[in-house]
């Protein structure tokens, strides 16, 4: 027999679905979302005291977006079941801002390359190096993520980017790593990585466009900052000697 409680539930979950088809998410407070994720996959129970617990300990949507299984497990009220349901609604976003990049002139519109970016990266507990390969057009052909975990000059191997780039016939390549301190000012290490990376691809005759450093919801560019042109100044200079 449904008990009152289940009435009331059922009556606050149609409300909250009621506002979302109407106005989207906006004016939904962060529990909110989280709740609203909750109850697709939790029948009748009440869901807000989960995502309360969620939010506090994740501090944001975010967060809980990234948790690992095993934590959001631990969250009374959260079951498999609605671990599933928030890893694939991340991996639908993740998914659909890819398609994004690929369909867009990211050198026009960069920011189509950051939200993917920053889905991706940008809030991760280990560093991921990735490469964007572009064509003559300026066209996505591929990305990629070529290395893991602590970045230094000696983890990123230059040949092996080249050698990608080459199978995937690209004419230029954009990088992208992230910080999960959520600082994205360059290290040595970083610069150093750079500018190895931009001295090899000109000997192909492939260009580098920018290197972009993710930090929560920052970033550090080395081509706005001049440090692409200034690697591409050091290779001519060593060039014509």
């Amino acid at each position: 027999m449904a008990s009152v409680n289940d009435g009331h539930n059922e009556g606050h979950r149609q409300r909250l679905r009621e506002r979302f088809l109407e106005d989207g998410l906006d004016g939904f407070h962060d529990y909110e979302v989280v709740e609203l994720l909750l109850t697709v996959a939790t029948p009748r129970k009440d869901c807000k005291p989960a995502a309360k617990e969620a939010l506090t300990r994740f501090k944001n949507i975010t967060g809980v977006m990234e948790a690992s299984s095993e934590a959001l497990m631990k969250i009374n009220g959260v079951g498999d079941v609605n671990v599933f349901g928030i890893k694939l609604i991340k991996a639908i976003c993740e998914r659909y801002l890819k398609d994004r990049v690929f369909e867009d002139d990211i050198i026009r519109n960069p920011s189509v390359l950051f939200d993917y970016l920053n889905m991706h990266m940008g809030n991760r507990d280990r560093e991921y190096f990735s490469v964007v390969y572009l064509n003559a057009k300026n066209r996505v052909l591929d990305v990629e993520t070529l290395f893991e975990g602590t970045l230094t000059s000696s983890a990123v191997y230059p040949r092996e980017v080249v050698k990608n780039a080459m199978e995937k016939k690209a004419a230029s390549l954009i990088f992208a790593h992230n910080h999960p301190s959520g600082d994205p000012e360059p290290s040595k290490a970083d610069m150093e990585i750079t500018r190895r990376l931009t001295f090899a691809c000109r000997l192909v005759d492939i260009s580098v466009l920018e290197h972009l450093i993710m930090g929560g919801k920052k970033y550090f560019s080395f081509a706005d900052s001049g440090h692409i042109a200034g690697f591409e100044k050091d290779y001519e200079i060593l060039v014509l000697k």
